[in-house]
């Protein structure tokens, strides 16, 4: 079965708030003792990813 992928568009705000979550997020985890490794995928992809800029056309 083929994987689903999903795009998402955020402006540099917005992608700051996610990286910041996710280190957050991370910080948690240590502080709980459990394990990172699907924070540390996340936060891989999303800072590995592409940037691309759109034009956004309001009517």
């Amino acid at each position: 079965m083929r994987e689903e992928k999903f795009h998402i568009y955020l402006n540099d705000d917005e992608y700051g708030r996610v990286i910041q979550s996710l280190i957050r997020l991370k910080n948690s985890l240590i502080a709980q003792g459990r394990y990172t490794d699907g924070v540390d995928n996340v936060l891989c992809k999303v800072m590995s990813a592409k940037k691309r800029k759109l034009k956004i056309k309001y009517f």
